[in-house]
């Protein structure tokens, strides 16, 4: 891998506007993941999506499409983010990837958000379009995440589960560091 591209969840307004929040590319393991990427020579990015809150598609794409995405690309996302490459890698087929790292991936299967940004036809395939394309679980994390795992867990048969006792839905509070060692030896495999 020559590159990769660390992609942020979803922040509530007042988290996003609260000073006392890291912005969210600056949150959990984001920065710990994306020094000891570059300690090995590989250049992480972890874009800064504006207005995370308001879930706008085409503000994503465009944030991430600013960096190279090809066959020597790491692509790890959490949350929303994870959610955003599952759509992503769905309506580009045609793109294709090192390897793939979702930590609980959620697609708003409940619609607990009034947001059209998870209205899309889930590609079988996407994990085709990896070398590998790996899930991260946890077994206490949210009900919303849980049910979003398990519908690509049925889903994706080519994709390679992980599942995580207690690590809650991979936050900092949840996991009390900002280290992820098993997230760095996944992504380094």
């Amino acid at each position: 891998m020559k590159n990769a591209i660390i992609l942020h969840g979803l922040y509530d307004k007042e988290e996003y506007y609260g000073p006392d929040f890291p912005s969210p590319s600056n949150a959990h393991w984001f920065p710990w993941l994306q020094r000891q990427l570059q300690l090995r020579d590989i250049k992480a990015s972890t874009p800064e999506v504006a207005w995370t809150y308001k879930m706008l598609w085409n503000d994503w794409v465009k944030e991430v499409e600013r960096f190279e995405i090809n066959e020597n690309t790491l692509l790890v996302g959490h949350s929303m983010g994870g959610g955003f490459w599952v759509r992503y890698l769905s309506e580009h087929p045609e793109l294709k990837v090192a390897k793939v790292v979702l930590v609980a991936p959620w697609l708003n299967l409940s619609h607990e958000e009034d947001t059209n940004f998870f209205d899309f036809q889930l590609n079988p395939k996407i994990a085709d379009q990896a070398k590998e394309f790996v899930i991260f679980s946890s077994d206490n994390d949210n009900i919303d995440v849980q049910n979003s795992v398990n519908h690509l867990r049925n889903k994706l048969k080519d994709a390679r589960f992980r599942d995580f006792h207690n690590y809650g839905h991979f936050c900092y509070e949840d996991m009390k560091t900002d280290a992820f060692p098993e997230l760095l030896d996944e992504c380094l495999a």
